[in-house]
């Protein structure tokens, strides 16, 4: 292991203080060895407490690096053993179309309302109002309300969404009040429901002090519980502020705002100075608490990449895109998380081409092909679907179902494609940045030179784009965010990028429009 840095050694001796802490610990960091040292700490102090992980697999990770003295799990461990295990039964329930679930819940086969220009079946209406529970189950809410209710593709704005509202609650509520039972039921008892049952009841957590990894992703219903724990427990908030990507979901950076003394990580161990360079210019558009420097004993390039170990992409549908390039390149390619998500999508794409309206989620409002292309070229919520649309028009759905069945493990690819929402915690020795990151729109103003001038840069997008950069240890390629460099908020810029010889512009699709505000990575 190597010797602490100032900054972990600082955090080190804070921490049996007893004061609340605040670690915000930029990308490779040292995160979980600074955690592992206040873990041994408070051994030595004879307390014992919690580490609270995003996911199990985290947990698990930190379990083997941690004292016995420290419990490691999740938020959903702990609401398991308080309340989830009565429910046990209904966990087991096999899985059903959601609108059998509606019908059950008393939305009708054949029912239907007009919003708008749109036709709102009763297949949208119990994904709608099954989703609002959801919703609700993530914050810190005691009662669903109109806000709970989702928005949905083609009717997204205000007066639609509250007429949306008033139908869809009513359902959402009865199947709120169907998940109270723990012997039987008709709506399927996810993990969430458990999870917000047991913030209703407004828990204490026995430990000395909790350590909450990833706190800047934080559901509202875990805040709740989290603070509600300050006055008997020291609390540790530990995370990336920058890194906060997940508010189009309802998640919240606690960090900021937090009561309790403020500390810092940010030398990375993962990459070199350049790239902690380009880092800091993202860090500086968001208005970061922190800036990276690099380790020294690193070099990582900046340059044009033509086959690079991963490629990171912004939405779905852009890595649909990249995926179909790649193996038209004939490589290997791997998909994070695998590929039913995007199988999904071209099976509702099929049925929309076909003359069939679909029940995905993101296309269920649309009755034929015809009019989500002219939702996705004319309509700016709907610009990410775009390439999409261009590519089933130009393969066709049979041939991006059959590339997609082509996908390859991750331990045989020879590239991963992968969201940057899917990205977050992983690193790759070389990364290439797909083209569906683009950059804002011009203004109608221009410059002293007559071109347009850049619009501002969304924060929400260039926390985006500082965690995809940060994925790279010994080569970047900037790719679909290369036009930072052309844009005022890119100052200062870094060292230029040398070029790969003989490289050309990477095969893919690129498109000019920008990324829609939360589609949902």
């Amino acid at each position: 292991m190597h010797t602490p840095t100032p900054e972990q050694t600082a955090a080190a001796e804070a921490f049996p203080t007893g004061a609340h802490l605040v670690i915000q610990a930029g990308a490779g960091t040292g995160k979980t060895t600074t955690l592992a040292m206040l873990a041994h700490s408070a051994q030595r102090q004879g307390r014992l407490g919690r580490y609270i992980a995003f996911n199990r697999t985290v947990a698990r990770h930190a379990a083997r690096t941690f004292p016995t003295e420290v419990s490691c799990g999740t938020a959903h461990a702990l609401a398991y053993a308080a309340v989830g295990r009565y429910y046990q039964a209904r966990m087991n329930a096999p899985r059903q179309a959601g609108w059998r679930t509606g019908a059950a819940l008393g939305i009708d086969d054949g029912m239907f309302l007009r919003i708008g220009p749109r036709k709102v079946n009763n297949k949208a209406l119990s994904h709608t109002a099954l989703r609002t529970v959801t919703r609700f189950c993530h914050s810190a809410d005691k009662e669903i309300a109109h806000h709970h209710v989702p928005p949905l593709r083609g009717a997204e704005s205000e007066p639609l969404h509250t007429q949306l509202a008033d139908l869809v609650l009513p359902y959402a509520r009865r199947a709120w009040a169907d998940l109270q039972n723990p012997d039987h039921g008709v709506v399927r008892f996810e993990h969430d429901h458990y999870l917000k049952m047991w913030a209703l009841s407004e828990p204490v957590i026995p430990a000395d002090f909790l350590l909450l990894d990833e706190a800047q992703d934080t559901n509202p219903v875990v805040e709740q519980v989290l603070t509600a724990q300050r006055d008997h427990a020291q609390l540790v908030l530990v995370g990336d502020s920058a890194q906060a990507i997940y508010g189009w979901r309802g998640a919240r950076d606690v960090m900021t705002g937090f009561d309790g003394t403020q500390l810092s990580l940010s030398h990375s161990f993962r990459f070199g100075p350049a790239l902690a360079a380009e880092a800091n210019r993202w860090l500086a558009i968001v208005d970061a608490p922190i800036r990276l420097t690099g380790s020294p004993e690193r070099t990582t390039d900046l340059r044009a990449l033509l086959t690079p170990d991963a490629i990171l992409c912004r939405t779905n549908v852009g890595a649909m895109v990249a995926v179909i390039r790649q193996l038209e390149a004939n490589r290997r390619v791997a998909l994070a998380g695998g590929g039913e998500a995007l199988r999904s999508l071209a099976r509702a794409a099929h049925d929309l081409e076909s003359g069939r309206r679909t029940s995905h989620p993101e296309l269920m409002l649309f009755e034929s092909w015809a009019e989500l292309r002219e939702y996705a070229e004319f309509d700016p919520a709907g610009r990410d679907l775009l390439p999409l649309v261009e590519l089933v028009d130009e393969h066709g759905t049979a041939a991006v179902l059959h590339a997609l069945d082509r996908l390859s493990p991750e331990e045989s690819a020879q590239v991963t494609v992968s969201t940057a929402h899917r990205a977050k915690g992983r690193e790759w020795a070389s990364v290439r940045i797909a083209d569906d990151f683009t950059g804002p729109d011009d203004l109608d103003e221009r410059g002293e030179d007559g071109t347009p001038l850049p619009g501002p840069i969304d924060v929400d997008e260039a926390r985006l784009a500082y965690v995809a950069v940060t994925r790279a240890r010994s080569q970047l390629d900037l790719g679909g965010l290369s036009w930072i460099n052309n844009h005022l908020a890119g100052d200062p810029r870094p060292t230029e990028p040398k070029q790969e010889e003989d490289a050309e512009e990477p095969t893919g699709t690129r498109t000019t429009q920008r990324p829609p505000t939360r589609s949902g990575g």
